[in-house]
């Protein structure tokens, strides 16, 4: 991909997760700027995988839900998008009191299907990531 198409399939990966909702206040992640374009990087490595980096930004430094809202991101992603990407979310940096332990637990696959396999952990997420009407 030359760096005009690269651009573009960002722009395609944020309008995947801007509508993505709050699980704990109105509105979108991109409304309340949790999201944003910026964050969005896509580079093609050596053996031609697609690497897909989100940046994001939770409300407040101690925000309860960024590990919720990681995996809200990673569960849009990974329906929307072909297998072959992979797919590193984190916070952005000194944006989150403890960013490193939300950002382990969001790009472990072991603990992220854990999460899935808990109904109400599944069912807020569903919540959040169904498109808007």
């Amino acid at each position: 991909m030359d760096e005009s198409t690269l651009e573009d399939y960002c722009g395609t990966i944020y309008d995947i997760i801007r509508t993505i909702k709050d699980p704990e206040k109105d509105g979108t992640l991109e409304d309340l700027n949790v999201l944003y374009e910026d964050g969005v990087k896509v580079d093609i490595e050596d053996n031609e995988v697609c690497s897909i980096r989100i940046m994001f930004k939770p409300t407040v430094k101690h925000c309860t839900l960024a590990t919720l809202i990681g995996l809200c991101i990673r569960v849009k992603l990974e329906r929307n998008i072909p297998a072959n990407h992979k797919i590193s979310i984190f916070v952005e940096k000194g944006a989150h009191d403890i960013e490193d332990d939300v950002n382990k637990q969001i790009n472990d696959k072991e603990r992220v299907s854990a999460a899935m396999e808990n109904p109400n952990i599944k069912q807020v997420v569903e919540r959040c990531i169904v498109e808007p009407l």
